[in-house]
């Protein structure tokens, strides 16, 4: 059986979150596992609000104008502005998933837009 918390302790986790991810957060696009980063977007402040355990990114949609390198988006991480991962394992779409783009086709030098984001605590 899996564990369950109570809405008022997911939005405390939740928040937390947000507040690791403080000022100079970033959302870090890659091809699967990670092995490439193809596009930073950053993150305003504070990154998200936190609403029945679901943590929704603010500022969407959110534009990297030149994207690092070239490949099919299929993760992601947060990061602070000190490059710590605060989140790993996220998935990516153009459809579906914790982090959704325009697109996942990434192609270096053009834009990669995030057009949703949210989590949702376990």
């Amino acid at each position: 059986m899996s564990v369950v918390y109570n809405t008022t302790l997911k939005n405390t986790r939740m928040t937390d979150v947000v507040s690791a991810i403080g000022t100079g957060g970033k959302i870090k696009i890659g091809t699967a596992g990670m092995a490439v980063t193809l596009s930073t977007i950053n993150l305003p402040n504070p990154a998200g609000t936190v609403t029945g355990g679901v943590l929704t990114f603010s500022g969407v949609p959110l534009t990297d104008a030149t994207a690092a390198n070239s490949g099919t988006a299929a993760a992601a991480i947060v990061t602070d502005a000190s490059n710590v991962t605060i989140i790993s394992g996220l998935t990516v779409s153009s459809s579906v998933g914790d982090i959704v783009l325009s697109s996942t086709n990434i192609v270096a030098g053009q834009p990669v837009t995030l057009t949703a984001a949210s989590i949702t605590h376990g």
